[in-house]
């Protein structure tokens, strides 16, 4: 390590995300990583950093401590550094991708890592092959089937084939390409950030996004219809991500990675100009939230929107898991100890909006309540 290096990281501060802090030695993982950081010259933000609240008997206020803390950190971090590997189910962590929804509404640098990038039809165990053509477990073809990760983390992050320490490398190349290149203005944050709201919006209309795994069914348009007109009758207009956001053009492109960043930048524009998120917070792909709902979320959430959740079923999360129990600190299959905060959902998602039990026709009324409350 040069001093002229330490020197460039030392305004940098890094929030390290993951499901590490479930692990039963996350914590000196976690820790390692920091050493690692700091010895570097970057400064470091870990979740549950600061004093938290957990001796209060209320469960759920000391999750409320725990998301406090880190949007906090997140908000004094100039990069993020996610692990990325599949995480009770064939995609990583949805409170880690919240957490890249919240850095890259923020506009600070995201980086993860993942020891596995092939695609997600090959991860995806409950994948069927039928003909030439993949389909998921609800029979749909399945999406992004060909890409490792969905398009928000594609579009968003920079992935690393390898380890925290792969990305501290990776980013410690880009700062020092990027001092080089400072004349180019060239940018690793969000982009579109001057976006407005759109013109064609009803004067005094919320504007409502849809974000949910929807997008992906086969019948999604006709799903999203049936969304928006019951939003009619609530005076709500509704948006999905199916549809167009302002500024945006559909690019035509056989490269995966085109049509994933083309595909991302509809759906941040959509969280931009919306007034109001409902978001369908069911499992996808095993107990974990769409990763798109996830990211999604996070980042409405650090631009100031309304947010809102609904899945069938509400029960606490330690619930819905399987796990060992008490007496093995209610681990799972995958040796991670399931979220005891009272919650049905991560905490992330818990702590940051209203999550209503039943299907979308059954909560959206409870919702306009809330909203003419608000």
């Amino acid at each position: 390590m040069y001093r002229y290096q330490y020197n460039l990281f030392e305004n940098e501060a890094i929030y390290i995300a993951g499901p590490e802090c479930f692990y039963t030695h996350g914590p000196d993982m976690l820790a390692a990583m920091r050493k690692r950081a700091e010895s570097l010259g970057f400064k470091v933000a870990l979740p549950n950093d600061n004093p938290l609240d957990m001796g209060n008997k209320d469960y759920q206020k000391r999750a409320d401590s725990i998301f406090a803390d880190l949007e906090l950190a997140i908000d004094n971090s100039t990069v993020i550094i996610s692990d990325l590997e599949a995480y009770r189910g064939a995609e990583p962590d949805s409170g880690t991708i919240y957490e890249i929804g919240m850095a890259y509404a923020r506009g600070i640098r995201s980086y993860g890592y993942t020891r596995d990038k092939r695609s997600l039809a090959t991860k995806n165990q409950q994948a069927v092959l039928n003909e030439g053509i993949v389909y998921d477990e609800s029979g749909n073809v399945m999406p992004y089937a060909n890409l490792p990760f969905s398009p928000t983390i594609i579009g968003s992050t920079k992935i690393i084939e390898g380890d925290f320490d792969d990305c501290l490398k990776a980013l410690m190349v880009d700062i020092e390409e990027e001092s080089k290149a400072i004349a180019f203005a060239k940018t690793f944050g969000s982009a579109n950030v001057d976006i407005t709201l759109s013109e064609a919006r009803e004067k005094n209309q919320s504007l409502v996004y849809l974000s949910g795994f929807e997008r992906y069914d086969i019948n999604g348009e006709d799903i999203y219809k049936k969304m928006k007109e019951i939003c009619r009758e609530y005076r709500l207009k509704a948006v999905s991500p199916l549809d167009d956001a302002p500024g945006w053009g559909k690019i035509e492109s056989d490269n995966p990675y085109i049509q994933a960043a083309n595909l991302f930048d509809n759906y941040q524009r959509h969280v931009r100009h919306c007034d109001i998120m409902i978001a369908n917070l069911n499992d996808y792909r095993g107990y974990e939230i769409c990763n798109d709902v996830g990211f999604e979320c996070g980042m409405g959430f650090m631009l100031g929107k309304k947010l809102y959740g609904y899945m069938d079923n509400t029960d606490y999360l330690i619930h819905r898991v399987p796990h060992l129990g008490a007496d093995k600190e209610f681990r799972d299959h995958t040796g991670s100890n399931v979220e005891n905060f009272n919650y049905p959902a991560n905490l992330m998602f818990a702590c940051s909006m209203k999550i209503f039990e039943g299907k979308f026709e059954e909560i959206i009324a409870k919702v306009a309540k809330d909203l003419e409350e608000y």
